[in-house]
């Protein structure tokens, strides 16, 4: 199984940047995807994460309004597209996938993933 995830980059506070994950060597639809994120010096926490149908989707508080997850099951991805950048966004942003079809209303925890990614940086400039 593999997770690729890409779109980090530097950008300054208020620009967009969209994170991508192509998923392969598994059964995408029985997965929950989600993204998580850590910064330096702080635990890996929680983001963004979506049912296995896109049905069901759950952010953390302070990206809420400004970030949109996404998947596309017939192309093994999932999208990141963020918005409003703040310099605190700043981290290694990491795709996950948990084998569940349950409906997603609580964040994905980070002990219950099967799969990771290999993370992509984003910089935020003040």
């Amino acid at each position: 199984v593999q997770l690729q995830a890409s779109g980090g980059g530097l950008v300054r506070a208020g620009d967009s940047l969209r994170l991508s994950c192509a998923a392969s060597e598994l059964t995408f639809s029985d997965y929950a995807m989600g993204w998580f994120r850590q910064a330096p010096g702080k635990e890996r926490e929680f983001v963004a994460a979506i049912s296995w149908r896109g049905g069901a989707r759950y952010y953390v508080d302070s990206v809420k309004g400004r970030f949109t997850i996404s998947r596309d099951n017939a192309k093994n991805t999932v999208d990141l597209p963020m918005n409003r950048l703040k310099p605190e966004d700043t981290a290694v942003y990491y795709c996950a996938a948990e084998q569940t079809r349950r409906w997603i209303d609580a964040p994905l925890r980070h002990s219950g993933m099967d799969y990771w990614g290999q993370g992509t940086q984003v910089t935020v400039s003040s």
